[in-house]
């Protein structure tokens, strides 16, 4: 009886081929939409994780002052921190894999005719270990150039292309406000990071050299943490801030004038409100789900009226009412199917496209296509039945006198 039905609920759609394409546009147009949003939000999800996790490798970032209330928020001036800080971290908290000091500071790049304005980092061989940065030429700092202060070094892929274009630039020598730098170290390609930052957009050297000539003082702007893998980055920030808060001499209750931030918590923090977004957009896109199922009920409807007479003789001629409820439902679900099928290409397609164009990864989502293609059913079958069941109710004798 069934594979009956969909013989007949087929023929009736080609019959009617223009048409049937029109009353499951609203499906496909529902579906196509909820899966190009769910896919394209996932993909954003993963991006934006991506770019975070690229700050460095279970990375605790420790600043002084007040934390940010909101981006751009400024911090309230506080005690830096000194290196002896930098030592207390890494001798007494367990579970990390290096600690880096750092200080920074915007200066004007200089190379022959050719400037650039960008930040110059102090700090030790310690960070490319921490923000997990290999290098792409050169090498890294010596032990003596630490300890000495001696101006060398290291540019990001950034400052390497807007000083030296083509150009090889180790060995050459850069100036950075009135100070003379040789280049020994090239930076691997890094990218932007979240909110746009370029992370190639630096020149590091090493801290001691930093402080003498750049800063002139002793203090420690920031200390950046690599949590070892396998241990928590949470416990680890428990430990660092009762560490500091003793050494900073600061009393039970009283506020902290440093704040530790964790990169796995922003990672989740983001991630968890780009999925909101997604689930947002995702069940605004369903709503036209629901228009398509009523174009479905309505063209079911005129179907009907249209068909009164054959009804009416398949009913005459010994049809039963379940026969003809099946017929027509099977005819709506059939049409829904169609638009959800071609709904989940048109969305897959879309949604690759999106992704190329906004730069972000294609996530496909195994998940949201049977859902999508489940619900494509489920509005046939919710929104057939009412045509259906009249079609099975007609009463024979007064569907034979239908004009």
């Amino acid at each position: 009886m069934f594979w009956e039905a969909l013989r007949l609920a087929l023929r009736e759609i080609r019959r009617n081929a223009l048409r049937s394409s029109l009353t499951i546009l609203g499906v496909v147009i529902g579906v196509a939409a909820v899966i190009t949003m769910v896919t394209l939000g996932g993909g954003a999800t993963v991006h934006v994780a991506n770019q975070i996790k690229s700050l460095g490798s279970n990375m605790l970032s420790i600043r002084p002052g007040q934390q940010p209330r909101g981006p751009g928020g400024a911090r309230q001036t506080a005690k830096s921190f000194e290196l002896s800080d930098v030592d207390a971290i890494a001798r007494d908290i367990g579970g990390i894999a290096a600690v880096a000091p750092t200080g920074s500071k915007l200066m004007t790049a200089i190379n022959a005719d050719a400037n650039w304005s960008t930040s110059v980092i102090g700090t030790d061989n310690a960070y490319f270990t921490v923000r997990d940065w290999p290098l792409a030429a050169g090498r890294l700092f010596t032990e003596g150039e630490e300890h000495s202060g001696r101006m060398v070094c290291v540019i990001g892929a950034t400052v390497r292309q807007k000083l030296f274009g083509a150009q090889d630039p180790l060995g050459a020598s850069i100036r950075l406000g009135g100070l003379s730098c040789e280049v020994i170290g090239l930076l691997a390609v890094k990218g932007q990071a979240t909110f746009g930052m370029d992370q190639d957009d630096l020149v590091v050297i090493p801290l001691r050299a930093y402080q003498r000539r750049i800063a002139g003082n002793q203090y420690v702007d920031g200390i950046l943490v690599s949590v070892r893998d396998g241990v928590s980055t949470g416990k680890v920030q428990t430990d660092v801030e009762r560490l500091l808060r003793e050494r900073r001499r600061l009393v039970p209750g009283e506020e902290a004038d440093f704040f530790v931030m964790d990169m796995q918590q922003i990672v989740s923090a983001v991630s968890g409100t780009t999925k909101t977004m997604t689930a947002l957009l995702g069940a605004v896109a369903a709503v036209s789900l629901l228009v398509g199922g009523i174009g479905i009920m309505n063209i079911m409807l005129v179907s009907v009226t249209e068909r009164t007479r054959e009804i009416g003789v398949r009913l005459a001629i010994g049809a039963m009412e379940n026969q003809v409820l099946l017929q027509f439902l099977v005819e709506a679900v059939a049409l829904s199917l169609f638009g959800g099928i071609a709904g989940i290409l048109l969305g897959l397609g879309t949604a690759l496209a999106g992704a190329a164009a906004l730069n972000v990864p294609f996530v496909f989502n195994a998940w949201i296509v049977l859902v999508a293609f489940f619900f494509s059913g489920a509005v046939g079958v919710v929104f057939g039945y009412f045509p259906a069941r009249k079609a099975a109710q007609l009463n024979p004798i007064d569907a034979l006198r239908h004009e």
